[in-house]
């Protein structure tokens, strides 16, 4: 029997589900692995270092189910675990195996859509407080003035389904005038946080014209697919048979009818226990 070699997707929750959207539209005939770690969710208050440790316990089981590959489609793990991993973790326990995020792949094009050299953050309290989007887009476009905000409440209005009641109005407008009040000319607003795509409409509707509203999804999957042309040595082991598998460490039923919204098909998912 042939052994299957995936490519690892993980989340904190179901936003990472926007990504892999956007992964398997591009690259179709791969196999996929998808992980949600539901039951420690969220993420974005935790420390670096519980983050870290989660993240890893999730790293590793992803290599014990035979991928050589896995994307951490969050952004509160990209910026407070990816790199321990990458310098620290994956020498010691599996050099051959890779893992990438989703910061420096956003960091690399974001200038590209700003006129006037003033781009906004919006993401979890985790991923603000960290400095990585700061960090890593000045040093691809040292010219481009980077403001964040944290906006704690839109993960919850999402995770709950709120993110089409009148309810979400205030917090989409309380915090997009929040960030436009630190610089008016802010002409590029990043989604820096996987699940906020789903408020995209409200979004919208309460920015000025001519401001750019850019999501991480295909910019992910570009790089992604890049990635694999450039090392072979990891693209040629990856099985490719279209085959996608989902699991999540809480309940299979609610994390079903949740990711319907975020990857936009029916599911069934695996419980994991950790």
């Amino acid at each position: 029997m042939e052994s299957s070699h995936p490519i690892g997707i993980f989340d904190s929750g179901y936003g990472g589900l926007t990504v892999f959207k956007s992964i398997a539209a591009l690259l179709p005939g791969y196999d996929y692995i998808y992980l949600g770690d539901n039951g420690r969710a969220p993420y974005g208050n935790r420390s670096f270092e519980t983050v870290h440790q989660y993240t890893l316990e999730c790293v590793e089981w992803f290599f014990k189910m035979g991928c050589p590959l896995v994307v951490l489609a969050c952004n509160t793990a990209s910026a407070k675990a990816l790199r321990t991993i990458q310098q620290i973790d994956l020498p010691r326990i599996a050099p051959d195996k890779r893992v990438l995020g989703v910061i420096r792949p956003t960091a690399e094009i974001i200038g590209t859509f700003t006129h006037t050299r003033s781009v906004g953050v919006l993401g979890t309290k985790g991923t603000i407080n960290s400095g990585s989007y700061e960090i890593e887009i000045n040093k691809f476009f040292p010219e481009v003035k980077v403001h964040q905000l944290a906006c704690p409440m839109w993960v919850p209005l999402v995770e709950y389904g709120e993110y089409n009641s009148d309810g979400a109005d205030y917090f989409v407008q309380k915090y997009l005038n929040e960030l436009l009040a630190q610089a008016p000319d802010i002409d590029t607003i990043l989604l820096a946080c996987t699940h906020y795509p789903l408020l995209l409409g409200k979004i919208k509707k309460y920015l000025p014209a001519g401001i750019n509203v850019v999501s991480q999804g295909d910019i992910v999957a570009n790089s992604l697919a890049g990635y694999l042309q450039r090392h072979t040595e990891i693209e040629s082991v990856l099985t490719k048979h279209g085959n996608m598998s989902f699991y999540t460490t809480d309940d299979t039923s609610d994390f079903d009818n949740h990711a319907t919204a975020f990857f936009g098909a029916k599911m069934r998912s695996v419980h994991l226990h950790l």
